[in-house]
């Protein structure tokens, strides 16, 4: 179980360390969007902070999954944007719903394997 969570952590913490730098950098060019996708994108970029916030987020979080070191803080942190990445995929994007499942399971699991961590927040 131990190399598992190391295995996700990681692939986790990649994946949102690419999307940002992604984001930031420019390297791979943006996806075509349609519909009400297109809309509600168009929505968060005209806000003109919610966009670089999520992704420096990301970026953060990403380190210190992979560096292995705060993912306990990581996992509450990055938990509302895997949430909002899952659901803007289940009701506007479909066809990238299995990333988004994977990552949403994926910080489940990892709060399921720090839940020790956790159990102090849930005490009176």
């Amino acid at each position: 179980m131990k190399i598992a969570t190391i295995i996700v952590r990681v692939l986790m913490g990649l994946l949102f360390i690419y999307a940002s730098a992604n984001f930031f950098l420019k390297l791979a060019p943006e996806p075509e969007t349609t519909g009400a996708f297109k809309a509600f994108q168009s929505g968060i970029v005209a806000s003109a902070y919610i966009m670089p916030l999520a992704k420096v987020l990301e970026l953060l979080c990403g380190l210190c999954f992979v560096s292995g070191k705060f993912v306990t803080l990581a996992n509450i942190v990055i938990l509302p944007v895997t949430i909002n990445i899952f659901m803007i995929h289940l009701f506007l994007s479909p066809e990238n719903l299995p990333m988004a499942i994977a990552l949403i399971l994926g910080n489940i699991f990892l709060i399921y394997r720090y839940w020790d961590n956790y159990k102090s927040v849930f005490t009176p």
